[in-house]
């Protein structure tokens, strides 16, 4: 019964280890997948302010004031 025990302990250590390693990899693709997300957010809104400014552009080079002034 010791012995049955004793085998049941380290199968769960084994798994136990096992999970940790698995949590450890885990933690390093959420970590990567975080700085790459806040790094494409950058990207997009620096995107976004250039397309803005174009767009601003444009519509003043077709804003062609009247006659009048």
């Amino acid at each position: 019964m010791l012995e049955d025990m004793s085998r049941r302990l380290e199968k769960i250590e084994a798994h136990v280890t096992h999970l940790e390693h698995q949590v450890e990899q885990l933690n390093e693709v959420v970590t990567g997948q975080g700085k790459l997300v806040e790094l494409l957010k950058r990207r997009v809104q620096r995107q976004a302010s250039v397309l803005q400014t174009m767009e601003l552009e444009n519509m003043k080079a077709h804003n062609v004031p009247p006659p009048h002034h």
